[in-house]
């Protein structure tokens, strides 16, 4: 029988390491049995039947009966790299073939680093070594302030996992954000569902995911409205910023799309501001709306009118001064001390006097000159 614990908060937080976030698993010592990309699939294990060549198929990662010392790991790489609050080991469906135990630790690297890199980086431990249960969702609770990229999962001594979700908080780099416009609202660049009123048929999260949705299923939808009101969705940006173009996408959304909609946004001081006043909408269509850009917000409500499903919102623009900033600090604070050390010595910092300013953090609001490329000065 499928087992399962009570679910903890951290579950409500994004799957960092999910492949449709970009999540994959770039390397493990061993799959005889199962694939180590099945780790990382969004939608849930299922059972399988069938048997090949190997033995019997499962939807995981499984390696083969360990005859030697040692144990079995995976790497993967985060789709978007942030603060881990915690870790889900899935044995679903391994029942006399799951690990007895396994760890999880994290590591941040700069770049695109190889295989090679990653095996010397600085791991550091999210999940001590810790018991499993077959056909469960274990859960574990991780208490870090620092920003990872790559996290690697080690089992003792071999067997198989069905998924490995990492939740969290997404901590974009803030200097891939600085070539240009950028989306506000997604999840990759820090935007984060801060309240819905109904998500009965899909999950808001997914209103502000990667790419174009492929179906309805990848999208927000509520349940048919009986009362008065309306639905909405709260979306907080990455930082405070200026929305000049938005995208409302009722992609796939026939007979269930919004009649309108409309976005209002809320300032840093609690102002409310509209941005897109009660507009008209199509069923299937991607639509786009320039907008004034006259204010900087913090937050954006999606209200449509009186419910129904949308596959994206995508809120185009620009950090303020205070928002860049804001954000380079927060994703200054969060780096290992190892990583930070290296940014500051690609801006040609004086070895001494970065760690001076790693020791120094977090950091206030009197920024050294030093710092300022960071904070987008």
């Amino acid at each position: 029988m499928r087992h399962a614990e009570v679910s903890p908060a951290f579950v409500h937080l994004p799957d960092l390491a999910r492949r449709d976030l970009g999540g994959a698993v770039v390397a493990a010592n061993d799959e005889f049995f199962a694939a180590r990309e099945n780790l990382v699939l969004p939608h849930p294990a299922v059972a399988r039947t069938e048997f090949g060549h190997k033995g019997k198929e499962y939807d995981g990662w499984e390696t083969r009966r360990r005859r030697t010392a040692g144990h079995d790991w995976a790497i993967v790489r985060l789709g978007a790299p942030g603060i881990v609050a915690g870790v889900v080991v899935d044995t679903a469906f391994f029942t006399g073939n799951f690990p007895a135990q396994a760890s999880v630790e994290g590591a941040a690297v700069e770049g695109h680093p190889s295989v090679e890199e990653l095996t010397r980086a600085d791991w550091q431990p999210l999940v001590p070594l810790s018991d499993l249960a077959g056909d469960t969702t274990n859960h574990f609770p991780v208490d870090s302030d620092r920003r990872v990229t790559h996290v690697r999962l080690a089992i003792h001594p071999d067997g198989g996992v069905a998924r490995l979700r990492v939740h969290g908080t997404v901590v974009p780099d803030p200097r891939l954000l600085d070539a240009g416009p950028l989306d506000l609202a997604a999840l990759e660049n820090g935007g984060q569902v801060t309240g819905v009123s109904n998500a009965h048929y899909g999950s808001p999260l997914q209103l502000i995911g990667r790419g174009l949705a492929r179906s309805m299923g990848e999208g927000w939808e509520n349940a048919r409205r009986r009362g008065p009101g309306n639905d909405w969705v709260d979306v907080a940006l990455a930082c405070e910023g200026v929305v000049t173009l938005a995208e409302l996408d009722t992609s796939y959304f026939l007979g269930n799309a919004p009649g309108t909609a409309s976005l209002t946004g809320r300032t840093a001081d609690g102002t409310e501001v509209e941005l897109l006043p009660r507009t008209r909408l199509q069923p299937d269509t991607r639509h786009r709306f320039v907008l004034d850009g006259a204010t900087g917000v913090t937050s954006v409500r999606l209200d449509v009118f009186p419910d129904g499903g949308m596959a994206r919102l995508r809120l185009w623009g620009r950090p303020t001064a205070a928002g860049r900033a804001a954000l380079g600090r927060r994703w200054f604070d969060a780096l290992p001390d190892v990583q930070a050390l290296e940014v500051l010595g690609t801006l040609g910092v004086d070895p001494s006097e970065a760690g001076r300013l790693v020791g120094a953090r977090p950091l206030g609001t009197d920024v050294p000159d030093a710092l300022r490329p960071l904070l987008g000065g």
